[in-house]
């Protein structure tokens, strides 16, 4: 399987305790990433939303290790599954960059295509993509990214 290297990853983390800062010492090759938590409050450059603590690292790095690098926090690639988290990961992403860069997220096809999961266990329930999205173009996209746009 193909992966794209991207400049922004999303994390989440379903914990109960507060959200760590991401490692200082993290490899030249990694992406972005947002990184979610379920808390009552987060850490300084965390962002609360329905209990889940969001943070943007700016590394560059596959889908494969974005995951890696969100477990090594306590979490997972973002999932999600409404609307505010959709706009808040959205918003997550502009704040961070002044673009529309795109982040990974925790959606994948990866193991049955058109089969799509969240890394971190939850149901693929939310349908409110880009119109025909997630629609592995030509086989080659099994992992879901998103960024600030509606494109």
């Amino acid at each position: 399987m193909k992966m794209l290297i991207v400049s922004a990853l999303v994390c989440a983390m379903m914990v109960l305790t507060r959200a760590a800062p991401p490692p200082e010492e993290i490899p030249q090759n990694e992406t972005e990433s947002h990184l979610v938590k379920r808390s009552t409050d987060c850490s300084l450059g965390w962002s609360l939303l329905g209990g889940r603590c969001y943070h943007y690292n700016p590394r560059h790095m596959t889908w494969a290790r974005a995951e890696k690098n969100c477990q090594s926090l306590g979490g997972n690639l973002a999932s999600v599954h409404n609307i505010q988290q959709f706009s808040h990961v959205q918003k997550l992403i502009f704040k961070a960059t002044h673009e529309n860069d795109p982040a990974w997220i925790g959606g994948s096809d990866a193991e049955e295509d058109g089969q799509w999961f969240w890394s971190d266990g939850t149901p693929f329930r939310y349908q409110y993509w880009c119109h025909g999205e997630p629609n592995n173009f030509f086989g080659d996209q099994h992992c879901l990214q998103m960024n600030f746009s509606a494109k």
